[in-house]
């Protein structure tokens, strides 16, 4: 019996890199050699060895969409409304849960919560400065405990009502839609999304599911997955290697905007030996 793909959510973040002489110094090896330069940076999280799927390989945050996320976003208070492309196919419309549950997982996961302060006559994204700090790592630490211990308290919902925060959905651009092959005893309907790191948080990994969390260019992600040193999983890197074709956080943005986004489900064969995953046109 083929297992029901369960709908998940995942953020690529990504953020320009700090320092301003290597962007000057890309340039001008993309002058010289014609390759396009590298100038920002994913953050990865490293899953847990003990986890049941994907155990031990760095992903990007997300997780499965939870009962709380459809509730959230049938509420319009909740949610900053958003207008999807003909492209999208409501694939990712509020109603859902995978905007929701992108944002909810990369809070738990990588700290950074997307979510507006206030949204009229524009929409300002949330600050966690010095004196908000210990508040918000809180509300992180009992989303957290409450994926491990139902009977603790904390929901998103009560986050959001308590700090006034509506979430910025439209924040996420959607980039890629990937199913886990039949042949697996576990398997989602993962969305992938885009994302630019809010300037006034910082992405911390939380030692419960993930094991660590870093900040890495596509190409040097590759680079060391090729090397043995950064364990990928197959989706992973078919990802990072459409993030290191863009020269631009720009440019990446405006494919995810503008591109049709197809549905790719890999499928397992036998070579040599060995299982491998590998797209149904190879």
């Amino acid at each position: 019996m083929v297992a029901q793909a369960r709908m998940a959510a995942a953020v690529m973040l990504l953020r320009t890199l700090e320092n301003e002489v290597e962007y000057v110094q890309q340039e001008a090896e993309q002058d010289q050699s014609g390759e396009q330069s590298r100038n920002f940076e994913v953050f990865m999280v490293r899953r847990a060895s003990k986890s049941v799927f994907m155990p031990d390989v760095y992903v990007f945050p997300g997780g499965a969409v939870s009962v709380e996320d459809l509730t959230i976003e049938a509420q319009e208070d909740l949610c900053y409304p958003i207008e999807l492309t003909v492209e999208d196919r409501g694939r990712t419309a509020l109603g859902n849960g995978v905007r929701t549950a992108a944002i909810r997982e990369l809070f738990e996961e990588a700290n950074i919560l997307l979510a507006y302060t206030t949204v009229a006559p524009i929409p300002k994204l949330l600050e966690i400065d010095t004196e908000a700090l210990e508040r918000f790592a809180g509300y992180r630490s009992a989303l957290n405990t409450r994926q491990t211990k139902l009977s603790e308290p904390g929901t998103l919902e009560e986050m959001l009502r308590a700090e006034r925060l509506v979430l910025a959905v439209d924040r996420l651009s959607y980039f890629a839609h990937w199913i886990t092959p039949i042949t697996q005893p576990k398997r989602y309907d993962t969305h992938f999304f885009l994302a630019n790191a809010p300037l006034q948080q910082e992405a911390l990994y939380d030692q419960l599911e993930t094991s660590d969390g870093l900040w890495i260019e596509p190409a040097e992600a590759l680079a060391r997955n090729a090397a043995g040193s950064f364990p990928l999983a197959f989706p992973t890197i078919h990802q990072l290697r459409e993030l290191a074709s863009f020269p631009t956080i720009d440019a990446a943005f405006s494919v995810a905007r503008e591109g049709v986004v197809s549905t790719i489900q890999p499928v397992q064969v036998e070579r040599e030996g060995k299982t491998q995953f590998v797209l149904p046109v190879d």
